[in-house]
C-alpha cells in the first residue's frame, strides 16, 4: 500500500458522526469545513494517478461511513411518522413548508454486495453550505477484511465531483438543495430545488416579470345595443364555457408593471407563497440553472452541457399534484384534466388562462392558435359542403356528363396502352364524368376565392386575437431578450480556442465564422437535394408502378376488370404515396435534426427556427409532391396515338380520364389527408405514449417483485413525473396543423370536404394534445412568448402561394376554362351541348406505328377505322394532320389570362381584407393607453407624498430646533444629543 493511500486513510471524517436516521446534519461553520475538505480532498486527488483517483476517493467515503449505524435509524424511522406525509409526497421539502420548484435527476451506482446507505439530505442557504462533505452517491461499499477495494469507474467519479461543484454554485447563487437517493426506482437520485423568497423578487426583477400591483382599475365595457348583443351571446354560449374561475369575463384588472424590489411597496405581498405561482418559479429556477457553471473541467458546463454529458439524467419542474384517484386535492393539473383534456369537453371553448397559468405563454399561445384556426374552419366547412351538395343537386343537369353517359353518342375512344389495351366506349367512363361533376363546378371557383379571403381574415383574426392575449397575460412591452448559448456551441467555441492556443495564437471572444461552418453548410445543401430528389424518384417510381399495372389488368379478359382498371389503380398508387409519406415523414424530421445539429446553431431560438425550416421543406415536398403531380404533370405530355411518349422506351405515360385529373385529383387528396391525420396525427400520437407507457411500467413491476419492501412505498411526486416522457418542443404540433391548413388552402379547389374533415380532427386533435400535455408529458418549462414566431410567416406564405395554386387548379387542371371558351366562341345555340365531341380529336388506325396496334382490334363487335382522344389538334383529313389547332391556342390564352386576373384579384382583396382590419382592437388600444395613463399617476402621486412627508419633516425639525433654542444652556448641554437628533428622521417611505 503506497504512503498516499495511507495518507488518505487518516483523513477525519468530520461529519460522521453527525449523520442521523439517514439525515445528514451540518456543522454551524460550514465554509470553513468545505474549504478545508476541499483543499485536503482535491490536493490529495490530484496527486494520484488517473488509474487510482476512484479508488481512493471512494475509500475515503466508506471509510466516513463507519460511524453510521443502520440499525438505529431503522428503529427510530419505525417509530416516527411517516415523513412523506408531511411533505405531501414530494411536492415540498422534507420540512413540509418549502415548496419544491424544480427537480435534477441523477444516476448512480448502488453496490449489489452488501447494504447500500441511503441518504435524504438537504442544502440550506442559510449556511451557504456546499455540501462537499456530503456522502456521494454510491458510497455505500462496503469493505470487508481481506478483500481488494472496490474499483468505481473514473467517470462516475468525474460526473459526482461535476454534481457537487455545481450544486455548490447553485446554494451560493441563493437556491436551497435536498437530496433524495432513497426512491422506488433504483440507481436514481433527485435533487430538489427550492427558490426562497429573495431570490424571487432578485430573479424577477432581472427578468422584468410583469407583475400585479395593488391598483386595480375598471375595464371599459361596451354600451347600447353592442353590451344587449354580447350579454345575448353570453348567455347562448354559457353551456359552452369551461368552468374555471379564470374563464369568466373580467370587470376590473389590476394594474400590471414590472417587479422591482425597491417598489415592493407597489405589489400586493399579503400572500407571499401565492404572489409568485408554480410556473413562475420553475422560470426563476431555470433561469439561475442555464447561468449557473461549474468550472473543475477545462471549461465551464451549464445545465444545457451538464445534461449532454450525462452528469444529470433530467431536469424538470414538478406537476402541481396528481389529477384521479381518490382524495386528491384540488389543483390547477386536476382542473385541467377535467375541463380540457377530456374527450367529454370537446364543444366547450379551451380555458386558454388557465394553460397560460399552468404552461406558460408559449404552449398557451399554441392552443389559442390552434382554437382560432379550429372555430375559423367552421365557416369554411358549411361554404364546402354547401359547394359540394349544389355539385349533387346539378349532377343530373350538367350537360357534358350527361352527353358522356349516353351510349347512343357511340363514341369510340383510342387505347389507353399500346397492345394489350383495346379500344373502348366512351359512356363506359359515364361514373367518373358525374362525380368530377361534384367537385368541378361553377361553384368551385367561388369557393377558391372564398378560402383565399377566408386565409387573409384567418391571419388577421389571430393578429387581434394574440394583441388581447398580450393585453391579459400582461405582454405588451415584451422584449425576447438574447438567449444563452447552446451546450454543442461552446463546446465547439471551447475546440476552437484550444486550437489556437495549441498555436499560441490569441484567443480573445472566440465564435464560429461562416468559414468555420462551411462544412456543414455544404452538407445542408446537398443533403436537402438528395433528400428532395430521392422524393422524386419515389413519386416516380409510382408512375411506373401505375403505368405497368394497367397494362397488366387490361389483359383481364373480364369486361369487369377492364373497367375497373382506373379505379384499381389510382386507389392503390395513393395507398402506396400514404405509406411512404408517412415513412419519409418521420425520416426527415431526424435527418432535418441532424442537419441541424451540425451547423451548431448558437442559441435555442436560432436552432428552433433553422430546425423548422429545414423540417418544413420536407416535409412539405414529401407530402404535396404526387398530389403536385396528379394536378400539373399528367396527362400533359402524353403525346398521340401513333406518336406517344415512352419512359424507358417501354412504358406510355399515363393519361387522364376523359373527365379530366380533377376527379383523380380529389381521390388522391382526400386519402392523404385523411390516413395522414388518422394513422400518423392521431395513432401515432396515441398509440406510441401509451406503449412507451406500458414498458416503462412492465420495467418497473420486474423491479418491485425484486423489492417488495420499496414497492410497498407510496411513489414521490419527483419519481411519478419522472416516469413520464420529456416534453420535446411543440415544432411536432405546429408541424402537423401547418400540413393540414396546406391540404385545406392550398388545392381546395378540387377537395371543397377539405375544411370538414380538418375541423372533425382538429375537434379530436386538441383534447388529444391537452390530454398528452397534462397527463403523459413532464410539466415543460414555462417559456415567456408574445407570438407564434416563424410559423407565422410561414401561414402567410402558405396562404399567398394557395392563391397560385388554385388559379392553376381551376384553370390548367379542371375543364372551367374550355367550357367558357366553348360556351362563348363555338356553341352554336349557346349551350354546353356538344362540347365533348368539340373536346376530343380524331385518328385514324391505319397511322399507328408497327406493334402498337390492339391485338384484339374486333373486341367491340365491329371493325374501328376512327378512334378519338381528348386533345386539340387537327383530323387525319386535314393537310396538316394531328397538328395542333387554333382552337388549343385559344383555350390556352383563355387559362393564362384567368391565372393572371384571378390571381391579381384575390391578392388584392386579400390585401384589401388586411389593410382594412386593424390589427390591435381599438379597446385594446384605449386599455394600453389607459395603463400607462394611470401608472404615471401611481408614480406622480408618490412622489408627491414623498414631497409631502418631506415638507412635514422640515416643519418639525424647525418647530424642535425652535425648542431647543428657548431652552437653559445647562438644558441644552444636557439634551445635546437630542438636538442632533433633530435632524437624523429616517426617510422611510
Amino acid at each position: 500500500m503506497d504512503k498516499d493511500e495511507i495518507h488518505l486513510r487518516r483523513l477525519p471524517a468530520p461529519h460522521a458522526d453527525r449523520e442521523f436516521c439517514g439525515v445528514d446534519f451540518l456543522p454551524e461553520d460550514l465554509n470553513e469545513a468545505l474549504e478545508e475538505t476541499e483543499m485536503r480532498v482535491n490536493k490529495t486527488y490530484s496527486c494520484l494517478p488517473a488509474e487510482e483517483k476512484g479508488i481512493h476517493i471512494i475509500n475515503i467515503r466508506a471509510i466516513e461511513d463507519i460511524g453510521y449505524d443502520q440499525h438505529e435509524s431503522t428503529l427510530l424511522n419505525s417509530l416516527s411518522k411517516n415523513p412523506d406525509a408531511d411533505c405531501k409526497y414530494g411536492l415540498y421539502f422534507r420540512d413540509g413548508k418549502r415548496k419544491v420548484d424544480y427537480i435534477l435527476v441523477y444516476q448512480y451506482k448502488k453496490s449489489s454486495a452488501g447494504r447500500t446507505v441511503t441518504r435524504r439530505a438537504h442544502y440550506d442557504s442559510t449556511t451557504r453550505s456546499t455540501k462537499q462533505e456530503q456522502p456521494l452517491p454510491g458510497k455505500g461499499v462496503q469493505l470487508e477484511t481481506g478483500e481488494s477495494e472496490p474499483h468505481m469507474d473514473y467517470h462516475e467519479d468525474d460526473k459526482r465531483f461535476r454534481r457537487e461543484e455545481y450544486e455548490g454554485n447553485l446554494v451560493e447563487a441563493g437556491l436551497e438543495l435536498e437530496h433524495d437517493e432513497d426512491t422506488k426506482i433504483h440507481g436514481i437520485g433527485f435533487v430538489k430545488i427550492h427558490a426562497p423568497w429573495n431570490v424571487l423578487c432578485r430573479e424577477a426583477e432581472f427578468l422584468k416579470l410583469k407583475m400585479p400591483t395593488k391598483k386595480m382599475y375598471q375595464i371599459s365595457q361596451t354600451h347600447g345595443l353592442l353590451k344587449k348583443i354580447n350579454s345575448v351571446i353570453q348567455k347562448i354560449t354559457e353551456p359552452i364555457q369551461p368552468k374555471v374561475a379564470e374563464h369568466k369575463p373580467q370587470t376590473v384588472k389590476r394594474l400590471s408593471y414590472p417587479f422591482s424590489r425597491e417598489k415592493q411597496h407597489l405589489f400586493d405581498l399579503s400572500d407571499r407563497d401565492s404572489f409568485f405561482d408554480s410556473k413562475t418559479r420553475s422560470t426563476v429556477v431555470y433561469e439561475i440553472l442555464k447561468r449557473t457553471t461549474c468550472t473543475k473541467a477545462k471549461y465551464s458546463m451549464g445545465i444545457t452541457s451538464l445534461l449532454a454529458n450525462g452528469v444529470y439524467s433530467a431536469a424538470y419542474p414538478l406537476h402541481d399534484g396528481d389529477y384521479e384517484g381518490e382524495n386528491v386535492e384540488p389543483n390547477d393539473r386536476k382542473l385541467l384534466c377535467e375541463e380540457w383534456a377530456s374527450y367529454g369537453v370537446f364543444y366547450k371553448y379551451q380555458p386558454i388562462d388557465l394553460v397560460r397559468k399552468y404552461f406558460g405563454e408559449k404552449i398557451g399561445l399554441y392552443f389559442a392558435w390552434l382554437g382560432v384556426y379550429t372555430q375559423m374552419l367552421i365557416p369554411a366547412s358549411i361554404v364546402g359542403i354547401i359547394v359540394f351538395l349544389y355539385g349533387c343537386a346539378t349532377v343530373d343537369e350538367n350537360i357534358p356528363s350527361m352527353e358522356m353517359c349516353d351510349q347512343r353518342n357511340n363514341i369510340t375512344m383510342c387505347p389507353l396502352c399500346d397492345r394489350t389495351c383495346s379500344y373502348w366506349k366512351m359512356s363506359s367512363a359515364c361514373a367518373t364524368a358525374r362525380a368530377s361533376h361534384l367537385f368541378d363546378n361553377p361553384a368551385t371557383v367561388f369557393f377558391s376565392v372564398f378560402m383565399a379571403l377566408w386565409a387573409a381574415t384567418f391571419m388577421e383574426h389571430w393578429k387581434r386575437k394574440q394583441m388581447r392575449l398580450n393585453y391579459r397575460w400582461d405582454l405588451t412591452g415584451f422584449e425576447e431578450e438574447e438567449d444563452h448559448p447552446r451546450a454543442e456551441y461552446e463546446a465547439k467555441v471551447l475546440e476552437k480556442s484550444l486550437r489556437k492556443e495549441h498555436k499560441h495564437k490569441e484567443t480573445d471572444k472566440e465564435k464560429l465564422t461562416w468559414k468555420d461552418r462551411f462544412p456543414a453548410y455544404l452538407t445542408n445543401f446537398v443533403g436537402i437535394i438528395f433528400m428532395v430528389g430521392l422524393t422524386f424518384a419515389i413519386v416516380f417510381g409510382v408512375i411506373i408502378y401505375r403505368i405497368s399495372t394497367a397494362a397488366a389488368l387490361a389483359i383481364s379478359s373480364t369486361p369487369s376488370g377492364r373497367s375497373s382498371v382506373r379505379v384499381t389503380v389510382t386507389a392503390t398508387a395513393v395507398i402506396i404515396n400514404l405509406v411512404v409519406i408517412i415513412i419519409l415523414d418521420e425520416v426527415y424530421g431526424c435527418i432535418a435534426r441532424w442537419l441541424t445539429q451540425i451547423e451548431v446553431p448558437k442559441t435555442d431560438k436560432n436552432f428552433e427556427e433553422r430546425l423548422i425550416f429545414k423540417a418544413f421543406l420536407l416535409k412539405f415536398v414529401n407530402a404535396y409532391t404526387p398530389i403536385f403531380y396528379v394536378a400539373f404533370f399528367k396527362g400533359r405530355f402524353v403525346g398521340r396515338p401513333g406518336d406517344y411518349v415512352y419512359i424507358f422506351h417501354s412504358f406510355r405515360m399515363e393519361e387522364c380520364a376523359p373527365g379530366g385529373c380533377l376527379m383523380e385529383l380529389c381521390i388522391q387528396l382526400s386519402i392523404i389527408m385523411l390516413g395522414k391525420q388518422l394513422i400518423q396525427n392521431n395513432l401515432f400520437e396515441i398509440g406510441i405514449p401509451k406503449m412507451k407507457k406500458f414498458i416503462r411500467y412492465m420495467k418497473l413491476k420486474h423491479q418491485h417483485s425484486l423489492d417488495h419492501e420499496e414497492h410497498m412505498k407510496k411513489k414521490q411526486r419527483y419519481e411519478v413525473d419522472y416516469n413520464l416522457e420529456p416534453f420535446a418542443g411543440l415544432t411536432p404540433e405546429y408541424m402537423e396543423m401547418i400540413i393540414q391548413f396546406g391540404f385545406v388552402t392550398l388545392f381546395v379547389a378540387s377537395f371543397p370536404l377539405a375544411p370538414l374533415f380538418a375541423l372533425l380532427n382538429n375537434i379530436i386533435e386538441i383534447r388529444l394534445d391537452a390530454k398528452k400535455f397534462v397527463t403523459e408529458l413532464r410539466r415543460p418549462v414555462a417559456v415567456r412568448a408574445k407570438d407564434i414566431g416563424i410559423w407565422y410567416n410561414i401561414l402567410r406564405g402558405i396562404g399567398k402561394l394557395a392563391v397560385i395554386i388554385n388559379a392553376f387548379v381551376i384553370s390548367f387542371t379542371s375543364d372551367f376554362i374550355p367550357r367558357l371558351v366553348y360556351l362563348y366562341m363555338y356553341s352554336e345555340n349557346g349551350t354546353m351541348h356538344g362540347f365533348v365531341n368539340h373536346t376530343l380529336s380524331s385518328f385514324n388506325v391505319s397511322d399507328f406505328q408497327a406493334g402498337t396496334a390492339p391485338n384484339d382490334p374486333m373486341d367491340l363487335g365491329y371493325e374501328v377505322v376512327i378512334c378519338r382522344y381528348k386533345d386539340y389538334r387537327e383530323p387525319p383529313w386535314s393537310e396538316n394532320k394531328y397538328d395542333i389547332s387554333k382552337d388549343f391556342w385559344a383555350v390556352l390564352a383563355a387559362r393564362l389570362a384567368f391565372v393572371i386576373v384571378f390571381q391579381n384579384l384575390v391578392m388584392f382583396m386579400s390585401e384589401f381584407v388586411d389593410w382594412i382590419i386593424p390589427d390591435i382592437p381599438k379597446d385594446i388600444s384605449q386599455q394600453i393607453h389607459k395603463e400607462k395613463v394611470l401608472m404615471v399617476e401611481v408614480f406622480m402621486r408618490e412622489e408627491q407624498g414623498k414631497l409631502q412627508m418631506l415638507e412635514t419633516w422640515k416643519d418639525k425639525d424647525k418647530k424642535k430646533g425652535e425648542n431647543c433654542n428657548n431652552h437653559s444652556p445647562r438644558l441644552s448641554r444636557s439634551h445635546s444629543g437630542s438636538l442632533s437628533s433633530c435632524h437624523s428622521y429616517p426617510l422611510d417611505v
